[in-house]
């Protein structure tokens, strides 16, 4: 009886940790995370070291849209993120002068976001027309920002998405939705 009783506690405390911890891994997995900036690129959207809320479960149910700001996994570097605002959908033929502004299929964007325009670090020729499920990438602070423009980044594909910055959590401060 009193080993009846001890199992059934047991289990007990195993259910009691187990299902929260499952849970986590599957809303962390399948629904939303959150991630740290590391940089300036999106100055003065946002900052060092601020902890954002990012959305996973956005794209799998809506396609990525201009203007949102998404977390990507780095190219050939695993786990390691980094974030930027998508500028050009697939099929977008984009032109950037050297005056660091922005011409999306002909219409020139609207960037109140941008701290500064700037060509930045870039050896791609334009006009550039966005390949097929690919996503062309800018960070806000364009000078110091290593991004679409550069070969080292390129276009991001859709599977390199991680999700949608929604959310700025830390500092508290600063806590605020992100459009």
């Amino acid at each position: 009886m009193a080993k009846n009783k001890i199992a059934k506690e047991i289990l007990e405390w195993a259910l009691t940790i187990i299902i929260p911890v499952v849970a986590a891994l599957l809303i962390h997995q399948y629904l939303f995370t959150f991630a740290r900036v590391d940089g300036t690129s999106m100055l003065d959207t946002l900052h060092e070291n601020n902890i954002m809320g990012v959305s996973r479960l956005h794209y799998r149910l809506n396609e990525p849209q201009r203007g949102e700001i998404i977390t990507c996994n780095y190219p050939g570097e695993g786990s390691k993120l980094f974030v930027k605002r998508i500028i050009g959908l697939p099929g977008d033929v984009i032109e950037l002068d050297e005056d660091g502004v922005v011409t999306v299929n002909g219409q020139t964007l609207d960037e109140p976001y941008v701290d500064e325009l700037a060509l930045g670090e870039c050896d791609i020729k334009f006009p550039y027309q966005v390949p097929e499920n690919r996503y062309f990438v800018l960070g806000d602070h364009r000078a110091p920002s290593i991004d679409s423009r550069s070969s080292v980044i390129g276009c991001v594909e859709k599977s390199q998405i991680v999700g949608k910055v929604f959310l700025r959590v830390w500092p508290l401060s600063s806590f605020s939705l992100i459009h």
